[in-house]
């Protein structure tokens, strides 16, 4: 299982860095770095805080893939 995401790609579209979009979050830029890695899924909230903040739908910013088997 995998929670893909877009939050790089939509953040560069802001023109903002790590350490703007977690001020906007309420978050630390290290938890933007986590999240924009995969190496951390954010809560529903903090998801879809995300996606408002990017202006986007919740499943435009992140993709849940399941490993096929």
């Amino acid at each position: 299982m995998a929670l893909l995401n877009h939050v790089k790609e939509y953040r560069s579209e802001l023109g903002i860095n790590q350490t703007e979009l977690g001020k906007l979050a309420s978050v630390s830029r290290q938890t933007i770095s986590l999240i924009e890695r995969g190496d951390y899924s954010p809560s529903v909230t903090l998801a879809l805080k995300l996606a408002k903040i990017c202006g986007v739908k919740v499943e435009d910013l992140f993709e849940y893939e399941e490993d096929v088997e």
